[in-house]
């Protein structure tokens, strides 16, 4: 039986999000290691809280809506859109262990594609964040921008959750019930990043960006900073 075009879009998402791309998520904790030496993050119950939250207040208001507007704009080759959007990213990361992890996975990614589907590659002239490199690799697919960003929020969740069983520590059970309340909450968290408009969309998280600035002193560190 002959793979669809639905079909392999559906692949191609699916490896996008996969925790195995070599992209360097998994080695970052998002501030989640630092919640977690404050005592703010102790348990299951408020490791889900806490990415349930972050889901809602960050990635939904600042990434998800980037990509979706990126995702747009490689395919309608409108390349000042793209250069403004990833200014966008850059201009909001509030530390520079954030800013780090944006430019790092996006580099990487791009590396990926070179590999992958260079010509989709050939596309970047100059150093993209990752949201911006992952619109890019999803641009190529036929699928809508909501699907493009269910999965990626569903990679960022599983990284989220590998990082909360490191570092809390938790079990594998309590990782998967954690998975399934972050995905019974990101179709929300993409229709609502969908709707924002562009003077609603920002990146205002001042605990995370405290957090994030400690955790380059951390005593004992797992992830980078």
């Amino acid at each position: 039986m002959a793979t669809t075009a639905t079909d392999a879009s559906l692949l191609q998402l699916i490896w996008l999000a996969s925790p195995a791309l070599p992209v360097g998520g998994f080695s970052y904790s998002e501030g989640l290691e630092a919640a977690v030496d404050r005592g703010l993050v102790h348990d299951e119950a408020s490791g889900a809280s806490w990415l349930a939250d972050q889901l809602h207040l960050t990635l939904a208001r600042s990434d998800l809506a980037i990509i979706g507007r990126a995702i747009t704009a490689w395919r309608d080759d409108d390349m000042k859109e793209v250069t403004r959007l990833n200014a966008w990213v850059l201009q909001t990361r509030e530390t520079a262990e954030f800013r780090q992890q944006t430019e790092q996975m996006g580099r990487s990614l791009v590396e990926w594609l070179k590999s992958i589907q260079p010509s989709l590659a050939a596309r970047v002239t100059e150093s993209v964040t990752y949201p911006i490199a992952f619109a890019l690799a999803a641009s190529a697919t036929t699928a809508t921008p909501r699907d493009c960003l269910l999965a990626f929020a569903f990679g960022w969740a599983e990284n989220m959750m590998q990082a909360a069983i490191k570092s809390v520590p938790l079990g594998q059970s309590a990782g998967q019930r954690i998975l399934l309340r972050l995905a019974g909450e990101i179709p929300a968290a993409v229709d609502k990043a969908l709707a924002l408009r562009d003077d609603e969309r920002q990146a205002f998280s001042p605990m995370l960006a405290i957090l994030s600035a400690q955790h380059e002193t951390q005593y004992s560190r797992l992830f980078r900073s």
